[in-house]
């Protein structure tokens, strides 16, 4: 019996549909109209439309070639399959069951094709648009100059061709999937192939049909396994945990992908000749199916496994040694680290020179104020109104006032909009209003006044500064000091600016400071997109969804709108091919304020170069606390290619090429016209002045030279000479890591101080110092530098270092002193610096009130030389923490006897043991000989304590060994005889003093 049609929807039906899919086009369209017309303004406001053009031509031109390729395979190979349907087909209940189909599909057939091939391109070509970063550099690429180790192609083919051509071969896959699914539902539904019913179960037409899709399928194989045997530079290689093709890869795998391509030929060929020219059935192309797939198990795959089984794993370390060296040599040169500077530093002197006290190169500029403390401070001191911000964390920069460089704590006063009162948060007060933010707040890192607080040099709100604790006149001058673009805004916080005709100023600039008046202002600047119109007005109520930019008489003839206010978003819209770095950081150039962000190009596919989670290798204790987390970004190839600025005035951005040696910042370039970025060679010098090594790519190099510092194969894979990133001193156990420090300083082996970016690294599982790591500019171009410790030495490391500091016994009382009146004890960064062949500890000591509104003020400051646990004192100040430093060590020198033992090579950093009794005791008073038994007693409770590592029975055992000494003491000006020397050998006198605790502690 013949089966009805479908029944057909009523009219009133389609007209429904019709209109609901109308509205839903209309309201797309109109979003994505609104959304394109916004962003060109924006980019024509700051001057970069040829990016916003480029990216939107290519990404349409991708969705419209790929869509449509994919559209014309699919659907024409439906229409194909269509085409070659049988006139007659065999009566059976199967065909008698798709007889309501065809009857439906074939009278509009035209239409469904349509439609199918309409609804693939669609995906096919949203997919596509998103490839449009991969084209561009595919179009532009760039030779790197260096060839891979295995192919001797050059590694431009790897960054800018691979991914590209990776993704056409996926594309051809899936379009040949489709077109096979597709066809086969095709002639199955007319009748090429049946499952029922007499004779072939597959007409001629058909099966040369789907066999040829198949043999393309096949095909493309075989260029998979060309492609696939490239890909192996980049893969992962579990023998030696590195990237990069293995021995049994390159002598085992590598041969079987060649031979797996001429084995797909053979089989394309086959399928063809044998389903159509031959046998005409499908027997033999199956068998050779199975043999393809046979051959890629066992060439591809038991073979290469019984290579690295039977040869390879037996001897590794020889087998892949020559692989390890690839691995090394491309990663260093990928990131950069190929020209670090590795210097040795024996770190051997344990006892303060005296030239500490005269240093000039190191001491004078030694840094007390930590930015991520002392933002409090800024904050209440410097706020002024409420809505006022500095946020969680300052800057660091150096500037040159009266022929002097130094480190400056920097800060940008903007607003807050999360801070303004409900009043205030009314749309007209918080986007006419409330819209900028004024001053920055400069204050020199390695000095305070008023009892610890910062001695503030910059921002002020007047002309001339009226407390006690600041500086008389701006010494860090800014000739246009208001802040219109900052870290603190986000996407919402837009500002409507500017005013017709002789209107009065709206805009709240400032509080006078006289009689609590307060000074409003109008914008004058560049910046911004003009809104004065009633069509902009409602093109951008529409996008902010906000009816008063049409309705709010605020909104005036003269209007702009500022939004897109924060520096690293500005800059990441304008290249959004950079990776911005997480700490953009303000400074003062030609009097005006200028964001500096530091932009880096990046690759995933450097062949042999170690691949790093960019996320995961920056993330430290300030992440998220003013510095911007990261994206979970794979690479293998980073560099700092472009300094991008923004003028916190009127947001103009200017992108500027920093490595001028860059291939993959070339392409992009080169991609957008040619002059995307302003040469090197035009860098303002004012502005290049003030450039810093970026901490993120800093972080990054730090982490990976923990490990590729060893150059040598063996000494690689054996890893007994890797290092580590400790964690925070004061607090080991969050696993955050220490972040690194920004110095002005001058390391051995530099001829004049830098402003440079340092960390301390210490050997992997252990705590003691094994190297410090330094990035700075010199003449212009970035350096890395190792001090690198030798190994036999066990310097502290910083966790150990603020261990034995705080666990001093004298020190510890006067801490707990600090914190017993109602107030917390905060630890700024303890700085590990080199000096006259040793180390010099410096940690700074904030105490805060728990008071409301208290804020952290610099109290002591930490300083110990050596090992960190012998000579340390906790200071007033830098200057007196110094003479107290190198009066301990002169002292101890002249206590030192003249042929003192020498210490053990066993443990070189044990405490020595008491001097021996002579064969012939002295004669003691009882009190006396009680006291010497006590100390006796002490020293061996503190050697025990210094064995087992605890710390806090340390700190227990160096005060009862003070409490004897001082008895002793006492007994022996008694009088009573002789007394023999109950303190150990070398350590400091019992009233200035305590033994030497351990050189590290057991798990390091």
């Amino acid at each position: 019996m013949r089966s009805s049609p479908l029944p057909r929807m009523s009219r009133r039906g389609r007209v429904t549909v019709g209109v609901l899919l109308g509205v839903f086009l209309l309201l797309t369209l109109l979003g994505w109209g609104v959304q394109a017309w916004t962003d060109w303004l924006w980019f024509e406001e700051v001057d970069y439309t040829k990016v916003f053009s480029g990216v939107l031509v290519t990404r349409i031109m991708l969705f419209v070639v790929v869509g449509l390729a994919m559209a014309l395979l699919v659907g024409g190979n439906m229409w194909l399959a269509y085409r070659l349907r049988p006139v007659l087909r065999p009566n059976s209940p199967e065909q008698v069951t798709l007889e309501r189909y065809r009857s439906v599909l074939a009278p509009r057939i035209g239409t469904w094709l349509a439609a199918v091939g309409v609804v693939v391109g669609l995906f096919a070509g949203l997919s596509a648009q998103t490839r449009w970063g991969q084209w561009m550099l595919f179009r532009n690429a760039q030779d790197f100059g260096v060839k891979d180790p295995e192919f001797k192609i050059d590694i431009g083919f790897y960054v800018f061709q691979f991914p590209f051509l990776r993704y056409l071969l996926g594309i051809g896959f899936t379009a040949v999937v489709l077109a096979v699914v597709g066809a086969l539902a095709m002639h199955y539904i007319f009748g090429g192939v049946r499952l029922q019913g007499v004779g072939d179960r597959m007409t001629s037409a058909a099966r040369a049909h789907l066999t040829s899709l198949v043999a393309v399928f096949v095909l493309l194989k075989a260029i998979a396994y060309v492609l696939d045997r490239r890909a192996m530079l980049l893969e992962f290689n579990e023998g030696v945990n590195l990237y990069g093709a293995g021995y049994a890869d390159i002598n085992a795998l590598l041969p079987a992908k060649e031979i797996l391509a001429y084995i797909s030929i053979v089989v394309a060929v086959a399928i063809i000749v044998f389903s159509n020219a031959v046998m005409r059935n499908l027997v033999w192309p199956g068998i050779s199916l199975a043999l393809l797939g046979i051959s890629a198990v066992a060439i591809g795959g038991i073979y290469p496994w019984a290579v690295q089984t039977f040869e390879v794993k037996p001897s590794v370390k020889d087998k892949e040694a020559a692989y390890i060296e690839r691995s090394i040599t491309a990663t260093r040169d990928a990131f950069g680290i190929a020209g670090t500077m590795m210097a040795p530093y024996s770190a051997a002197n344990l006892k303060p020179p005296a030239t500490l006290a005269t240093d000039t190169s190191v001491v004078p500029n030694i840094r007390l104020l930590d930015p991520q403390l002392v933002s409090e401070t800024y904050t209440q001191l410097q706020q002024v109104r409420g809505f006022y911000d500095f946020g969680p964390k300052l800057d660091i920069d150096r500037y040159q006032i009266n022929g002097e460089t130094q480190d400056y704590v920097v800060g940008m006063r903007e607003i807050n909009y999360l801070e303004l009162t409900a009043q205030q948060s009314n749309w007209i007060n918080r986007h006419t209003v409330f819209t900028h933010g004024y001053g920055l707040v400069g204050a020199p890192a390695n000095q305070v006044v008023c009892g610890g607080q910062p001695y503030f040099v910059s921002g002020f709100l007047g002309e001339k500064a009226e407390e006690a604790c600041s500086s008389a006149s701006e010494a860090l001058p800014a000739t246009q000091p208001r802040i219109y673009y900052g870290e603190q805004m986000d996407g919402s916080d837009y500002a409507i600016v500017g005013q017709s005709g002789s209107g009065n100023p709206v805009e709240f600039d400032r509080p006078t400071g006289k009689d609590g008046g307060e000074q409003y202002y109008t914008y004058t600047g560049s910046g911004g997109v003009e809104i004065g119109s009633f069509g902009r007005r409602l093109l951008y109520a529409i996008k902010e969804q906000e009816p008063n930019f049409v309705l709010s008489g605020a909104v005036n003839d003269s209007s702009k709108l500022l939004y897109v206010r924060n520096p690293r978003e500005r800059v990441e819209k304008v290249a959004p091919f950079l990776t911005l770095d997480g700490d953009p950081y303000p400074a003062v150039v030609g009097g005006r304020i200028q964001w500096i962000v530091d932009g880096y190009t990046t690759a995933a596919t450097y062949p042999y170069a170690e691949q790093v989670n960019l996320q995961q290798e920056t993330a430290d204790e300030l992440t998220g606390l003013g510095t911007f987390e990261l994206a979970r970004e794979d690479v293998n190839y980073i560099r700092n290619s472009v300094k991008a600025t923004v003028d916190a005035y009127d947001g103009t951005v200017k992108l500027y090429e920093f490595d001028e040696t860059d291939p993959v910042l070339k392409a992009w370039n080169k991609a957008f016209g040619g002059d995307l970025v302003t040469p090197k060679a035009e860098i303002p010098a004012d502005l290049a002045a003030h450039f810093r090594y970026p901490a993120d790519l800093f972080k990054v190099q730090r982490n990976l030279l923990s490990r590729f510092h060893v150059t040598d194969s063996s000494e690689f894979f054996s890893g007994q000479d890797f290092w580590e990133v400790p964690n925070v001193p004061d607090a080991p156990d969050s696993n955050e890591k220490q972040p690194p420090y920004y110095l002005f300083t001058q390391l051995p082996g530099q001829k004049e101080p830098r402003f440079q970016l340092t960390s301390a690294v210490t050997p992997a599982g252990r705590q003691n110092l094994a190297a410090l790591i330094s990035g700075s500019y010199l003449n212009g171009q970035p350096r890395l530098e190792v001090l690198e410790l030798p190994d036999q030495t066990a310097v502290s490391g910083p966790v150990q270092v603020h261990q034995k500091m705080t666990n001093n016994a004298n020190i510890r009382q006067e801490l707990n002193l600090l914190t017993s009146n109602q107030a917390q004890v905060q630890y700024g960064n303890l700085l590990s610096l080199p000096f006259g062949d040793g180390m010099l500890y410096v940690e700074p000591v904030y105490v805060k009130s728990n008071q409301t509104n208290a804020y952290p003020l610099l109290q002591r400051v930490l300083i110990s030389y050596g090992d960190g646990g012998q000579y340390v004192v906790l200071a007033n100040s830098l200057e007196d923490g110094i003479k107290q430093l190198v009066e301990q060590g002169k002292k101890a020198g002249a206590e030192t006897p003249a042929n003192p033992p020498p210490p053990s090579n066993e443990n070189p950093g044990a405490t020595p043991s008491p001097t021996p009794p002579s064969d012939t005791p002295p004669s003691l008073t009882p009190a006396l000989a009680a006291a010497a038994a006590k100390v006796q007693t002490a020293i061996g409770e503190v050697k025990a304590a210094q064995a087992s590592g605890d710390f806090e029975r340390y700190g227990r055992a160096l005060k009862a060994l003070d409490e004897a000494m001082t008895e002793f003491q006492t007994a022996q000006k008694g009088g009573g005889g002789a007394a023999p020397n109950p303190a150990p050998a070398g350590s400091p006198p019992a009233s200035g003093g305590t033994p030497s605790p351990p050189a590290q502690s057991p798990g390091g």
